[in-house]
């Protein structure tokens, strides 16, 4: 019987034992950003350090940070044979409106086979997914293929903002070939792909002050600098009618998509007419010269994200309004930087800041992009586990968003990082109803098992970046 086959057999027999271990899991409300869970996330924590235990991983450990901790486990005893570093988060976004959810939203309950709690597929239910794979393996064939390091952390929803602190302090305890990580999806049902590239983060907050106070408009009214206008054109002056970025710089260090990754994409034969029919759009939006899939993965961009100031209440107000801001974010490429790209906003800002009003720029959340090439050899084999389980073709992909501490892995340890994730776009995490598609929990046990055999067929040597 082939380790494919057993595989199969222990998840079978154990599918209804290792759900109502998840639902376990997802019962406990380790929600990062309040402060009325701390005792959740310690709770949380603990669960996680149980379950790497009595899958049979050593040397477990919950790690305090200034934050909420991080719970480590390793099984280091398949000489010349690879190392994997496991990472993953157990914090999950808090649960608001409440009343837009169908059920508890931690109590979990299955429905049309999609299994219906706060954080089942972001992430709880995908590092469940790989903590069953190592145990399966421990059944079945008594140890493991690889070795394995597991860095599962509790403030991945609120930016990370203790982990590179721990990896930078542990640098040695998380070394490893490759990193793997579970916290992004698939192309569609059935679709499965390996994302190789995600964009970074830039984010400021943009604030215009005029008079000291909002002003009477019939008094001051074209005498006087109105913020609100004067923002309005300074957010103008971001883009071109096509949406070209005018910030000067700002692509200069943009790293060009290839022929062969634009003939990746390509491929895959990308619905535009059915996106802006699911959107309720008439046309899409961006860069002349770029496909949807190269603008949203492989472009930069600048967004405004919110406005705010003056009057919004019912009727009308007749004033001019003192003050005026917006929260603005650009998702940055390979070779862009979040610093440089932030110090070439501010330039461009003071540079077409209107007479009258003053202009403040406050920094926030800040990610760099990272990419692993597509051919190398551990995002190939991944393709290759999830093509066996799902019989059909694996797509490589960039992702638009971001996860910062990818690229901070990528900058501390300078490994490869492979991001095989097994939900699906519209499983509502961060949303009310949040869900997870068990056949992809079913089918997720099988790949990420079967992808430690793939690794193991190399020398750690032949997986360097």
């Amino acid at each position: 019987m082939s380790h494919l086959q057993e595989l199969n057999s222990y998840f079978e027999t154990k599918r209804e034992e290792h759900l109502n271990e998840l639902k376990e899991f997802l019962r406990i409300p380790s929600v990062s950003a309040l402060s009325d869970h701390k005792s959740d996330m310690q709770t949380a924590a603990a669960w996680l350090a149980d379950s790497l235990t009595k899958a049979g991983l050593e040397n477990v450990s919950i790690d305090e940070t200034k934050g909420h901790p991080v719970v480590y486990a390793d099984w280091l005893h398949a000489e010349g044979k690879p190392t994997i570093l496991v990472y993953g988060h157990y914090d999950v976004q808090p649960v608001d409106p409440l009343n837009l959810w169908e059920s508890e939203p931690f109590d979990p309950q299955v429905r049309d086979n999609k299994l219906y709690a706060r954080g089942a597929s972001d992430d709880k239910g995908q590092v469940y997914m790989h903590v069953k794979a190592i145990e399966a393996l421990f059944k079945t064939e008594g140890s493991l293929p690889v070795n394995v390091k597991f860095c599962i952390e509790g403030e991945e929803e609120i930016g990370s903002p203790n982990l590179p602190e721990y990896v930078l302090a542990n640098t040695e305890k998380l070394s490893a070939d490759i990193i793997v990580i579970s916290d992004t999806g698939m192309q569609g049902p059935g679709k499965p792909a390996v994302c190789y590239g995600l964009r970074g983060l830039a984010g400021v907050q943009i604030e215009v002050k005029g008079a000291k106070s909002d002003l009477h408009s019939g008094l001051y009214g074209g005498g006087v600098q109105n913020s609100i206008h004067a923002l309005v054109e300074v957010l103008d002056s971001f883009r071109d009618a096509e949406g070209t970025i005018q910030v000067d710089g700002f692509y200069d260090n943009v790293v060009p998509v290839t022929e062969e990754e634009r003939a990746a994409y390509a491929a895959l034969e990308f619905d535009e007419e059915a996106l802006k029919k699911e959107l309720g759009v008439e046309e899409l939006f961006g860069e002349k010269g770029f496909t949807h899939l190269e603008r949203t993965w492989v472009r930069p961009t600048l967004e405004i994200n919110g406005v705010f100031g003056g009057f919004s209440g019912e009727g009308i107000k007749t004033v001019l309004p003192a003050e005026a801001g917006a929260k603005i974010t650009c998702r940055l490429v390979p070779n862009q930087d979040p610093d440089e790209i932030v110090a070439k906003l501010k330039a461009h800002i003071e540079k077409h800041k209107p007479i009258g009003v003053s202009v403040e720029v406050t920094e926030f959340d800040k990610g760099k992009p990272f990419i692993t090439p597509f051919d190398h050899p551990a995002i190939q084999a991944a393709g290759r586990s999830y093509e066996k389980v799902y019989n059909v073709p694996t797509s490589y992909v960039r992702g638009g968003g971001s996860i910062p501490i990818v690229a901070a892995f990528d900058e501390i340890l300078g490994l490869p990082v492979v991001l095989m994730g097994f939900g699906l776009a519209s499983e509502n995490f961060h949303a009310p109803n949040e869900h997870f598609h068990l056949e992809n929990f079913d089918q997720g046990l099988r790949v990420i098992g079967d992808y430690y055999y793939e690794i193991a067929q190399f020398a750690p040597q032949d997986l360097k970046k």
